[in-house]
């Protein structure tokens, strides 16, 4: 340690003297700071210059020809600079402070911005940073404090003077001087006769400055170059001020010193061989522990053994802090402890012209720092390695628990799925619910796509997982692996779903179509069949031959068209063989239903084979009836002939009997007896009438309504016949009235027997009967 600090002095040294002499032209903008430079380095210059009999007052004006910048110069270094010039023209003074400018440089100073020209034109601040780089080259960089110097070896030295002193604190050079306090303690330090420092009071800033300025300038030879008012209301005196003043405290000090030191030098070289010998002990010792310790805690840096949770991780780290926290330390203090034992044990050894101390073997101090710099690096690793593998695992921690959330989203969204892509419901689906399903199938293919980026997040997961080292990859990849394969599953099942969809749509449309033309054809053919049925089971009303001969004839005619229908059924049927052959191949349900109508090929069979069934049926009827006219056309002819006698016959005996009741010439017992003579006729025709009246009964008996061969009716001839029967009562009734007076013709009538026979139809009268009552009365 000691030898480190002997090798960077130097450059501590001429990295200070840089970076002051690079001072910053901002830092002179603070009036108050360039109020207490202008005094202090004004008096501080004076105090050099009056040694030559001559001083300054106004510092940029009185050092712009450069005469008294290169007397100060020549005051202070104890050298001769180059002869001045002595005109007072501007390039005369310019050449003068470049000397003096050059004379600087050559000690080593670095000036930085600082040129002739401004010295010269009176630049307050250029002026200041020049004589600020002379104070810090040949009053500050020459002081030296156990091998520290210039600003830091005057710091220290006020550092060491005044710790003994209550209130003090030295740590820079503004702040801690406010107080006056720290100049007093130096003052004390060295000459307490001249201040009662138990007697200050720290609040008292303006009294403390006061009587330090007062006795360091009346006692001490030391100029009075800051003001005390101007410290105390400065929030951050000058740090140049006050350095450039305490410097004067140390090289008025530095003779008094320098005596002390020596003595105690003196005093110090008694105790120092035995202190010699029990700093190599202890060195021998402490490396001792300290390397077996080294030796014990290596192996358990170096070792990399990975947990596999975050939590275990953490407490290995707790461990590791608590070794750099707690069991560390001590090791640590050891070590410096060590360190500083060796370098003061060979220090005091050289100094007292001793040979160095050799430890024994390994035991050197670059075999500690070795060890100890393996130490180090084992620690950095297994540090570096702790806090990369506590990342990894809370990486991996939640890549898995991000993978297990994905993928128990994943497979409860593909649960059963396989299933429903494998369903076969569109085998026995129409085709608007095929359409349906197809358009639920797209539905389903545009979610697929959308889980895509979830599957491909499970795999990059997973992938990383095992890029990490996660301990349970193996679980992981079974089950990513799993995931992926029931994803290509579900692609290649949905594809083929799609297909079969698609394919059952063409076929379903192909079915569709035969439908279509099974229900245009097979109405027509059903309503032909119904009415053939209604035909052939239809009552025929038919009086003649005639008409039954039209209808076998339109009958017939009828027949010869069934060769046709059933071609027309065949094709027809033949659609509906085509649907179930289709239906057969590709595995459609057979149980399909024609939404174009109701008629199925079971019905066109049916009424088929009704309609092929009825068609003898009605030739029976129609032949049948044909026998049954022909019955009736000879009942009709039979009827005819003899009504066709009949009716004349009446008709001439009617005549007769009208012609008798005009022609009145006879008596009214001849008119009598011709009447019944033609009663006598007419009863004896009567059984042609019965004959006429058994034909009707059979014409009536065989619903024959009309007879084309006669005019006669048996109802006319009823009327006839009767009609007969009755005119001649009333030609006898004409007759009574007639040649009776009316009483009597009015009696002869009432007493006539009833002329009506016993069906109710009027019959001949009794004339006999009649001619008895009339006789047998006594008044005729």
């Amino acid at each position: 340690y000691f030898n480190l600090i002997l090798v960077f002095i130097p450059y501590f040294v001429d990295e200070y003297m840089i970076q002051e002499d690079e001072w910053d032209r901002d830092m002179l903008l603070d009036p108050a700071w360039e109020k207490q430079q202008r005094k202090t380095f004004t008096a501080w210059c004076n105090s050099h210059l009056r040694k030559a009999g001559t001083q300054i007052e106004n510092i940029e004006e009185d050092l712009r020809n450069g005469l008294k910048l290169m007397l100060l110069l020549e005051v202070i270094s104890g050298e001769r600079l180059p002869r001045p010039d002595r005109g007072k023209m501007r390039f005369h003074k310019i050449a003068n402070v470049n000397k003096a400018l050059d004379y600087i440089t050559s000690k080593g100073v670095k000036l930085v911005s600082i040129g002739a020209e401004e010295i010269v034109d009176g630049n307050v601040k250029m002026t200041l940073g020049m004589i600020w780089t002379i104070i810090l080259r040949f009053a500050i960089q020459d002081i030296s404090v156990e091998e520290t110097s210039a600003k830091e070896g005057l710091l220290l030295w006020c550092q060491r003077k005044t710790a003994p002193y209550r209130n003090v604190n030295v740590q820079n050079f503004h702040c801690s001087w406010k107080d006056g306090l720290a100049f007093c303690a130096l003052i004390h330090r060295h000459r307490p006769d001249l201040i009662d420092y138990a007697k200050l009071k720290k609040d008292d800033h303006l009294g403390n400055l006061s009587l330090a300025l007062e006795i360091a300038e009346k006692h001490l030879d030391i100029p009075k170059m800051l003001d005390p008012e101007d410290i105390i209301n400065t929030p951050k005196p000058d740090e140049r001020a006050i350095m450039t003043y305490v410097s004067c405290f140390y090289h008025a000090f530095a003779g008094a010193e320098q005596a002390e030191t020596a003595a105690n030098r003196i005093c110090k070289v008694l105790g120092v061989n035995q202190e010699n010998e029990k700093l190599m002990e202890e060195y021998e010792r402490l490396a001792s522990e300290l390397l077996e310790w080294i030796r014990r805690t290596t192996p358990w840096l170096e070792k990399r053994t990975p947990e596999n949770t975050v939590d275990a991780m953490r407490r290995k780290l707790e461990d590791f802090r608590d070794y750099r926290r707690i069991h560390k330390p001590p090791k640590v203090q050891e070590k410096c402890q060590l360190e500083i034992n060796f370098n003061t044990l060979q220090t005091k050894l050289h100094i007292s012209h001793r040979p160095a101390f050799m430890p024994s073997e390994g035991k050197m101090v670059s075999d500690i720092a070795a060890a100890w710099q393996g130490l180090d690096q084992a620690e950095k690793g297994y540090e570096e390695w702790l806090l990369t593998e506590i990342r990894r695992l809370e990486r991996v921690e939640h890549l898995a628990e991000k993978f297990k959330q994905k993928a128990a989203t994943h497979e409860s969204w593909a649960q059963g799925k396989d299933q429903l892509l494998t369903l076969k419901d569109y085998e026995s689906a129409s085709l608007t619910e095929l359409r349906a399903l197809l358009r639920k199938h797209e539905a389903f293919e545009s979610d697929l796509a959308a889980h895509q980026d979830r599957v491909e997040q499970i795999a990059a997961i997973a992938q990383e997982l095992n890029e990490l080292d996660y301990h349970a990859a193996a679980v992981i990849n079974e089950r990513c692996q799993s995931i992926c394969d029931l994803w290509d599953q579900l692609g290649t099942l949905t594809q083929k779903r799609r297909e079969a969809l698609e394919r059952t749509e063409k076929l379903l449309e192909t079915i569709d179509q035969l439908f279509l033309e099974f229900a245009k054809r097979s109405a027509p053919f059903n309503n032909w069949m119904e009415g053939a049925m209604e035909d052939l089971q239809d009552m025929f009303m038919v009086h003649s031959v005639d008409e039954v001969q039209s209808l076998i004839s339109a009958h017939d005619q009828f027949k010869a068209t069934l060769a046709e229908a059933d071609s027309e059924r065949q094709a027809i049927l033949s659609i509906y063989n085509e649907v179930q052959k289709i239906a057969q191949s590709y595995g459609i349900s057979s149980k399909l239903t024609n939404i174009y109508c109701d008629i199925t090929p079971a019905i066109i069979n049916q009424k088929w084979e009704k309609v092929k069934k009825l068609v003898p049926q009605r030739d029976g009827a129609l032949h049948e009836e044909l026998s049954r006219q022909h019955v009736n056309e000879r009942f009709r002819r039979q009827f005819a002939a003899q009504a066709n006698a009949i009716g004349p016959w009446i008709q001439t005996r009617m005549e007769e009997i009208a012609r008798s009741s005009v022609d009145l010439s006879g008596t009214l017992e001849d008119q009598m007896n011709q009447l019944k003579q033609y009663e006598h006729n007419i009863i004896n025709y009567k059984s042609n009438i019965d004959r006429l009246e058994g034909d009707h009964q059979l014409i009536q008996e065989s619903l024959i309504f009309d007879n084309k061969h006669t005019n006669y009716t048996m109802e006319q001839t009823h009327v006839a016949s009767c009609a007969l029967l009755c005119l001649q009562p009333y030609i006898l009734v004409e007759e009574l009235q007639r040649e009776l007076p009316p009483e009597q013709a009015e009696y002869c009538i009432s007493r006539m027997p009833p002329y009506q026979g016993p069906d109710g139809v009027p019959g001949a009268l009794d004339y006999t009967a009649f001619s008895t009552v009339l006789y047998g009365e006594s008044d005729l």
